[in-house]
C-alpha cells in the first residue's frame, strides 16, 4: 500500500484559501492557490496530501450541502480538476474528506424535507420525529452529531443515502482521480457501512486508501481488513507533546510498546496508523511545547516511530495558534509557505522516512529509556535503524550494546562510531542506519 510510504501534508482548504466563514454563494476561485504551493509540498518531502472538505457547505466544511459540487468560495470542480492533476504529475498522491456521519441544514435532501415534511421522499434518509422540535424551531425533530443541530445525522442503514454517497466517491475517483479517503468521525460510523465502503472502494482503484478519525478505544475496532486501512493515532498525538513538556519519555515510548512493541499481547503490531503533532481541530504544536528547542525533536519522534508521519500547513515553520482563540485560528490563511531550519529538518525527515523500509515497516523495540531520552529500534528483515531523542539541555552519553560497530545517519549521512558509547548532543536526534 503505497499509503505506508508516504509522508503526509494536510491542508484545510477553506482556511487556507481565506475563504469567509459562511457560505456567501459568491464564485471565487481560491482553490487555484493550492498550485502555487506545489513546489514546497514537494520540496518538504510530502508525497501525499490530504485535504479537508472541499465540497459545498454552509460554514466549515463539514456540514456539506452537495457532495458532488465544489465548494464555491473555493472554485469550481474543473479548478479542482487541475489542481489534482498538477499535484499528481508530480507524484503526489490525494485523499479527500469524507464527511458521511453528517450533514449540513444545508443539504438539498434535508431542505426537502423541511419543505415538505411526510410528504418528502427523503425523511428515511435522516432520524426524524415529526411529534418533536428542534432547537431551529422546524416543527419537528432530527438527530443531531453529538447534539450539534447544524450537523444532521445521516441514516446509513438506508439504502438510498448509501448509494448516494457511494455514486459520489465513484465520481470524485472519475473526476478528480482521487487516490483515497480521510473518513471523518469514522468511530461515529455505522460498521456496516464502513464494511460496505471498504468493499466498494475496493473495486474503483487500486490501493484505494481508507483512513479514519478515531480518538480513542481499540482502533482494531476500525483499522482491519474489512474497514479502515489506517486511523490516526490520537493516543500518541497526547503522548507525543505531553512527553516533551513533562521530560518523561516514557510516557510515549509506554504508549508505543503497548500499541507496536515486541509481545504477543500488542494492539496494532504491523499496522500503519497516522502519526501526527497538530491537524486542523488541534493547537499548533509550536504553541503547546514549553521549550521550542523541543519542536524538532517532536518531529523526529513522529517521523521515527511506526506510522504515516502527517505535517498540518504551516506548522512545518513553527507557525503558532491556540485552541482557545477559536477553530479559524487554527485554519489560518498564510500568503505563501515560508522556509527555515525547521522546514529544512522536516524534508530531511521526510527523505530518511520514505527511502528506509525499516522507518516504513520495521518492528519497534526499545534499546535506551530515561525520563529525557529514548533510543529505540525498528527493524524488518536484515535493515535496523536506531532512532536516537535527547530532549535535555546537556549531553548525555548511551552505553549499550549496538549489535554493531559503526552506522550511518540517515537525516545527515555521517557516520556514527559505536565504540565507547554514543553521545548524544542536548537537543539531538537521530536515525541511525545500522551497518553490518
Amino acid at each position: 500500500m503505497w499509503a505506508y510510504e508516504s509522508v503526509f501534508y494536510q491542508i484545510y482548504p477553506l482556511g487556507f484559501c481565506g475563504a469567509p466563514f459562511e457560505n456567501d454563494g459568491v464564485l471565487e476561485h481560491r482553490i487555484e492557490k493550492v498550485n502555487e504551493w506545489i513546489p514546497h509540498i514537494k520540496k518538504l518531502g510530502a508525497n501525499a496530501i490530504y485535504f479537508s472538505p472541499v465540497f459545498e457547505s454552509d460554514t466549515h466544511g463539514y456540514n456539506t450541502r452537495d457532495y458532488t459540487k465544489i465548494d464555491t468560495r473555493l472554485g469550481d470542480n474543473q479548478d479542482f480538476k487541475q489542481v489534482c492533476d498538477n499535484l499528481h504529475k508530480e507524484g503526489i498522491r490525494v485523499v479527500l474528506d469524507g464527511v458521511f456521519n453528517h450533514v449540513g441544514r444545508g443539504f438539498w435532501a434535508f431542505q426537502d424535507v423541511l419543505q415538505k415534511r411526510w410528504d418528502s421522499p427523503y425523511r428515511d434518509w435522516f432520524h426524524i420525529n415529526f411529534d418533536g422540535n428542534s432547537h431551529y424551531n422546524d416543527g419537528l425533530w432530527y438527530e443531531g452529531w453529538e447534539g450539534n443541530y447544524d450537523l444532521v445525522k445521516l441514516n446509513l442503514r438506508n439504502e438510498e443515502v448509501i448509494q448516494h454517497i457511494f455514486s459520489a466517491v465513484k465520481g470524485w475517483v472519475e473526476e478528480f482521480d482521487i487516490d483515497g479517503l480521510r473518513l471523518d468521525v469514522a468511530y461515529c460510523l455505522d460498521r456496516d457501512f464502513l464494511r460496505r465502503l471498504r468493499q466498494f472502494c475496493n473495486g474503483l482503484k487500486p490501493d484505494f486508501y481508507l483512513l479514519g478519525e478515531t480518538l480513542h478505544g481499540d482502533y482494531n475496532q476500525w483499522a482491519n481488513d474489512d474497514m479502515c486501512h489506517s486511523v490516526t493515532n490520537y493516543e500518541c498525538y497526547k503522548g507525543l507533546h505531553s512527553s516533551f513538556n513533562s521530560m518523561n519519555m516514557f510516557e510515549i515510548v509506554h504508549s508505543l510498546l503497548r500499541q507496536f512493541g515486541p509481545e504477543n499481547w500488542t494492539l496494532y503490531k504491523g499496522k500503519h496508523l497516522l502519526s501526527f503533532v497538530d491537524n486542523h481541530d488541534v493547537s499548533r504544536i509550536a504553541s503547546i511545547l514549553n521549550n521550542e528547542k523541543h519542536l524538532p525533536l517532536i518531529y523526529a519522534l513522529s517521523f521515527g516511530m511506526p506510522g504515516i508521519p502527517c505535517v498540518y500547513y504551516g506548522s512545518e515553520w513553527g507557525a503558532k495558534a491556540d485552541k482557545r482563540e477559536g477553530d479559524p485560528a487554527l485554519r489560518a490563511c498564510f500568503a505563501e509557505p515560508q522556509e527555515n531550519e525547521l522546514t529544512e529538518w522536516i524534508r530531511k525527515l521526510a527523505v530518511a522516512k520514505k527511502e528506509s523500509k525499516a522507518l516504513n515497516y520495521g518492528a519497534f523495540r526499545s534499546v535506551v529509556l530515561t525520563n529525557k531520552q529514548c533510543i529505540f529500534e525498528r527493524k524488518v528483515d536484515d535493515e535496523r535503524v536506531l532512532v536516537a531523542i535527547n530532549a535535555d539541555g546537556e549531553d548525555y552519553t548511551a552505553h549499550f550494546d549496538a549489535g554493531c560497530g559503526t552506522a550511518v545517519d540517515l537525516i545527515t549521512g555521517q557516520t556514527h562510531d559505536f565504540g565507547g558509547g554514543s553521545t548524544l548532543p542536548a537537543y539531538s536526534a537521530y536515525f541511525w542506519k545500522m551497518e553490518h
